[in-house]
């Protein structure tokens, strides 16, 4: 696949991921919602589904959506390291455009709120507690397990005695929707769980550049967290498995 092809496909898939992740949590957030306090397992509901439908969408580029398991796959080499300038801008570009699009789909919404300064968490992670090195901690054991997954679940494999083993690829997108899910439960409460750099540098940028009323600081000095965490977690997982017995 060309570059420019996988830059089409990774733009809209994770567009649409952040578009519908986003949109759970600003359900969930802004007060004149359906969703409104709907919660946490809500909000990662909301993000596992959205991961199935933009990996889905993106299918014709391997679907990563991610930075870091684009740098975990050509780790691997799984993925050619030339190609890797494409998802990353892609990936970023993508994450811009769907946070827009949220905004947009609330708009009403975002005006009516009674606490304008507290939506960044619409668009971008934050710690409970900030402490930068373990929070880089955190987003370094999510990501490991995301990227572990995407590297070491087992695919589909030649039918033995005439009945087939599928493994983990029965599911398709699914399988790692359900993993996300499964971050969100388990580790995500210190830190929202970016385990993606540009799930959280994209929407950072568009809350900066986006005209809502009374919004509060973008909180840049944090920003580098859910970027170095999520790609040395990446990185990670594929030193684990290029170690790892064929």
């Amino acid at each position: 696949m060309t570059s420019g092809s996988i830059f089409v496909w990774e733009t809209l898939g994770t567009a649409i991921l952040i578009l519908l992740g986003a949109g759970v949590v600003a359900n969930v957030v802004l007060k004149d919602t359906l969703g409104n306090s709907g919660g946490w397992l809500l909000i990662n509901f909301g993000w596992g589904f959205a991961v199935f439908a933009g990996a889905s969408i993106a299918a014709p580029s391997g679907a990563h959506l991610n930075p870091a398991v684009t740098l975990g796959l050509a780790i691997a080499d799984k993925t050619p390291w030339s190609q890797v300038p494409a998802y990353f801008a892609a990936q970023l570009l993508g994450a811009f455009l769907g946070a827009v699009l949220a905004w947009l789909a609330y708009k009403a919404q975002f005006d009516a709120h009674d606490d304008p300064a507290g939506t960044r968490g619409i668009f971008c992670t934050g710690p409970t507690v900030p402490r930068a090195g373990w929070n880089v901690v955190t987003e370094v054991i999510g990501t490991f397990v995301l990227v572990a997954w995407v590297l070491l679940s087992p695919g589909a494999k030649e039918a033995a005695d005439g009945v087939p083993q599928l493994g983990n690829a029965a599911l398709g997108y699914a399988g790692v929707a359900f993993v996300v899910v499964g971050i969100g439960n388990s580790l995500g409460g210190p830190t929202g769980y970016a385990i993606n750099p540009a799930r959280d540098l994209g929407p950072r940028i568009a809350y900066a550049v986006l005209p809502i009323r009374g919004k509060g600081a973008a909180e840049w000095g944090y920003a580098w967290v859910p970027v170095v965490g999520p790609l040395v977690g990446g990185a990670l997982a594929a030193l684990l498995y290029l170690t790892l017995p064929v």
